[in-house]
């Protein structure tokens, strides 16, 4: 059995692709209308093209919106990226304009940060 895919609920399809792609570097795979204006719009890593999709889906349901309204208000991420150095790819991100809630931190054995991703969620990476 394998992960294919990980959902993430975003506030608006066009803006989440935006900043997903132009400012985290993620490569569009899919992107099919299923109708009333909504995608199948999935994303992947350049680094792994063949690997699980990140799809970006609408929060119109009232469970999903609340459920991502909740996690956010608690300062719980959605979902976690893994990079190899959280201080360069901190440095790189704010440069962009990306506003972290959580500055570089070491936790453990884990060094990892978090950012607001525009869209209505909190992510988190950390360094592998």
């Amino acid at each position: 059995m394998n992960i294919i895919a990980n959902s993430i609920f975003v506030d608006n399809q066009e803006e989440a692709l935006q900043f997903y792609t132009d400012i985290l570097g993620f490569e569009k795979k899919v992107d099919e209308p299923v109708g009333e204006g909504f995608r199948w719009l999935t994303l992947v890593s350049p680094n792994q093209p063949d690997g699980a999709q990140l799809v970006l889906e609408p929060n119109g349901n009232p469970i999903a919106g609340d459920y991502q309204q909740r996690l956010f208000e608690a300062n719980i991420p959605i979902t976690m990226f893994g990079v190899k150095n959280v201080q360069q790819t901190y440095d790189a991100l704010t440069q962009k304009g990306v506003h972290f809630t959580v500055e570089p931190t070491t936790m453990g054995s884990a060094k990892m940060a978090i950012f607001n991703d525009t869209c209505g969620n909190l992510i988190q990476i950390v360094e592998q």
